[in-house]
């Protein structure tokens, strides 16, 4: 449990309570309901409560600033919404890229070759489901659909090379900056967060890329189950500084 969580359940019950706002009370019971939500202790709901009431007060406030137009995306509170970012990367990013990075860029780009306007390789059925890891990925040989002949990394940064190599390829894998509470709430839209990072610590599949209300996105399928974000996808900004380091580290395997 996260040392922030412990945190809170050192608290006294009766102080957690007066911290409550009671009239969040309904609204509680339904989003656990809604997410099958069980807690073994009750100091551990008081905790979760806390986090979910703070949470809350995110999505609602980044909502009104939607609404008058402030930002691109929308949030909403789901199965996430009584955790913490740090946990949630923690529990659910396992993706440590090293100091030394010992590129080997075998990408081989075409600069002047015409591009279609947007892709989404789900429409082809070259993507498998959206499923929920709950936990650490491991690998397991059994599941084994095919076998990777080598990686073609593509150069360091480059949204054109990974547009083209998306274009062309098919879905590519990349690492992003995913410890911000905006993004595991996200909901909607085109992610654009001012606060996110060149560095990355979660992996994730760049299925596609397009332009919706005059921003440009990348489609991203995320392995965080369909309550997260738009059927388990997320459209993050293209074409603005390489946003959350997304053109860092890109790769696709040849079968």
């Amino acid at each position: 449990m996260n040392w922030l969580v412990w945190a809170l359940l050192l608290c006294s019950s009766a102080m957690a309570h007066v911290h409550r706002d009671p009239t969040l009370d309904h609204h509680w019971d339904l989003w656990k309901k809604t997410y099958g939500k069980q807690y073994k202790e009750k100091n551990e709901e008081v905790a979760r409560r806390l986090i979910w009431e703070k949470n809350l007060k995110t999505v609602t406030l980044h909502n009104l600033e939607h609404s008058m137009g402030m930002h691109s995306y929308e949030l909403g509170m789901n199965h996430l919404g009584d955790m913490t970012s740090e946990e949630v990367i923690s529990l659910m990013s396992s993706l440590r890229v090293p100091s030394q990075w010992p590129r080997n860029v075998t990408y081989k780009s075409d600069p002047n070759q015409k591009l279609p306007d947007s892709m989404d390789w789900r429409e082809k059925g070259c993507v498998t489901e959206v499923k929920y890891q709950d936990g650490k990925c491991q690998y397991d040989v059994k599941n084994r659909a095919a076998t990777c002949s080598r990686y073609i990394e593509l150069p360091f940064g480059s949204e054109e090379a990974l547009k083209e190599a998306v274009a062309n390829k098919g879905p590519v894998s990349v690492g992003i900056d995913a410890s911000h509470s905006s993004f595991f709430l996200y909901k909607t839209g085109v992610y654009y967060d001012p606060s996110c990072t060149q560095n990355v610590n979660h992996g994730v599949l760049v299925v596609g890329y397009g332009n919706l209300d005059g921003k440009d996105y990348w489609l991203v399928k995320n392995s965080w189950g369909l309550h997260f974000g738009d059927q388990g996808y997320i459209r993050m900004a293209r074409n603005s500084g390489n946003h959350c380091g997304i053109a860092n580290y890109p790769s696709y395997p040849e079968i």
